[in-house]
C-alpha cells in the first residue's frame, strides 16, 4: 500500500493574474482579500510553505475608503534606526502623497513575516490611476 501524503510542487506556469479596482472599497476588507489571493488560500492545493498564490494588480489606490474616524486619527509609525528617528505620519498625508503605500503596508502586515512573505509581497502591484502596464498578462478582473 502506498499511503503517502500528496505534497504539490510549486508551479510558476499556472499562476493567475487578478485585477482589483480599489475605488470605494474599505481598506481592511480589501487588504484581507488581496493577502488571501497572494498566499493562494483560494487554491485547493494550498500549501503553507510554498508560494502558490496569484499576482494581484490594484488600481485606483487613491480612491480607497476608510471607516469611522480613521481618516483623522490613524497614523503610521516607524523607526529609522537612527537616534530620535521615530517617524509619525498621519494617513491623510500619506494618502495625498503616496496613496499606493497605504494598500501595500496593509497587505504586508497580513502576510507571513519571513522570506516567503517577502517573496509573496513582490507579486502585488498597486497603481494610483486606472491605468496599469500589465495588460499583456490579461489579468482577470474580480469584484470584492
Amino acid at each position: 500500500m502506498d499511503n503517502k501524503t500528496f505534497v504539490p510542487k510549486q508551479d510558476r506556469q499556472n499562476q493567475k493574474w487578478y485585477l482589483i479596482d480599489a475605488q470605494g472599497k474599505v481598506l481592511g476588507r480589501l487588504a484581507t482579500r488581496i493577502a488571501a489571493l497572494l498566499r493562494g488560500k483560494n487554491n485547493p492545493l494550498f500549501t503553507p510553505h510554498l508560494d502558490m498564490g496569484a499576482f494581484v494588480v490594484v488600481i485606483n489606490a487613491d480612491k480607497i475608503a476608510f471607516t469611522g474616524k480613521k481618516l483623522s486619527t490613524k497614523t503610521y509609525i516607524w523607526h529609522t534606526g537612527y537616534p530620535q528617528g521615530l517617524k509619525r505620519v498621519p494617513v491623510t498625508k500619506v494618502l495625498a502623497k503616496h496613496p499606493e503605500r497605504i494598500i501595500r503596508w496593509a497587505v504586508k502586515g497580513m502576510l507571513p513575516h519571513n522570506r516567503l512573505g517577502r517573496r509573496v509581497n513582490q507579486k502585488l502591484f498597486v497603481y494610483v490611476g486606472s491605468e496599469h502596464p500589465h495588460a499583456a498578462q490579461k489579468p482577470e478582473k474580480i469584484e470584492i
